[in-house]
């Protein structure tokens, strides 16, 4: 197949994955940043009421264009400006801590959100980077919170706070706030490792795979050949017969449908074999057993390949292949390993194809 139309094809089929990847995780997060909105705006609601039992009037007005913000916030997440959002969420946040700490002082714990805040801040970072939005350049956020954190707490140190309430309640809510700070923290942290991991174990199977067949790709199988080195193994190189006629005849689309098929007959044939897509039409194929067990394998799967009905737009194509088979021995590097299996397969190129040797 020439590079060309097959890399236009594989460009064409990971950007179709990856826009939907991408259009599922964006609905995942809507979701959740709209379950988190909703449970800050009732945790206003809920200060608001606790400041009015203090008798703070001004942390109660206050509390009142929080909760316009997060009524925004709903409007930003529905027309997905979650940017905007984040923004608007984390300055509002930083000036609501030192607020309620200038206010109140450290016996509530008010303070103790930019614990969570910086937390956060890097999981958003991170998923804007996922979902190819604009970087939310955490770490300068960061030392903004932590400037903002030591401007209220160094003015409560040398000022004490403005408002002097009933401290019979601050037990109670500084272990209340430690508990959302702490639950923030240990949430935000896991998930970010888990969607890390899942994000490595996904490149790592990309990394492993021929995007067109979905079987190892070269580099991997290397690895694998490495690896198995056991005494009843055997190596086969199988190619498609007359593959460029396949091309020339049907155009490059229904050498692609010959591949996929040809990848699905080798996994239902070969179940414990190690397959990959070696290059072009061929195929390279570790399988355990002695050479008889093996030989007799490739002769079905040839067989069985020979009876499929390959179909492209209606039209049948004969579809047949070679297969040449080397079994494992300790004196073989793997380079020669399969350089012998190579040749048995060009002995069957040369004496007519469609066989086993």
């Amino acid at each position: 197949m020439g590079p060309g139309p097959v890399k236009s094809m594989h460009e064409y089929h990971f950007q179709a994955i990856h826009d939907i990847i991408k259009t599922m995780n964006r609905k995942q997060i809507n979701k959740f940043t709209y379950a988190v909105n909703t449970i800050i705006l009732l945790m206003v609601f809920g200060l608001m009421a606790f400041f009015w039992v203090l008798k703070v009037p001004f942390l109660v007005y206050f509390s009142i264009p929080t909760i316009c913000v997060y009524l925004i916030g709903y409007v930003l997440i529905i027309t997905g400006h979650l940017d905007i959002y984040v923004w608007m969420v984390y300055m509002w946040l930083t000036l609501y801590m030192c607020v309620t700490t200038i206010c109140l002082g450290y016996d509530f714990g008010f303070h103790l959100y930019c614990m969570s805040m910086i937390s956060v801040m890097f999981v958003t970072e991170y998923l804007a980077y996922k979902l190819e939005e604009k970087s939310l350049k955490a770490l300068y956020v960061c030392i903004a919170v932590g400037l903002a954190y030591l401007a209220c707490t160094g003015y409560i140190s040398y000022h004490g706070p403005v408002y002097d309430v009933d401290k019979s309640a601050a037990g109670l809510f500084w272990s209340i706030n430690s508990i959302i700070v702490f639950g923030f923290l240990i949430f935000y942290n896991n998930w970010l490792i888990h969607m890390i991991i899942r994000s490595e174990e996904s490149l790592k199977k990309m990394a492993q795979t021929d995007k067109l067949t979905g079987l190892f790709n070269r580099h991997y199988m290397m690895e694998i050949l490495r690896k198995k080195k056991d005494k009843d193994t055997c190596l086969t190189i199988a190619d498609i017969d007359h593959f460029k006629v396949i091309n020339d005849t049907y155009g490059h689309s229904g050498g692609d449908v010959v591949l996929k098929a040809l990848a699905e007959i080798l996994t239902e044939n070969l179940p414990g074999s190690d397959i990959c897509r070696w290059g072009g039409e061929e195929f390279l194929i570790l399988t355990p057993g002695q050479k008889e067990t093996v030989l007799k394998a490739m002769e079905d799967l040839r067989t069985a390949v020979e009876k499929y009905e390959f179909i492209y737009e209606g039209r049948k194509m004969d579809v047949t292949i070679t297969a040449g088979i080397c079994e494992y021995d300790s004196s073989l590097s793997v380079d020669k390993w399969i350089k012998n299996a190579d040749e048995n397969l060009y002995r069957g190129k040369n004496s007519g194809r469609n066989m086993v040797v």
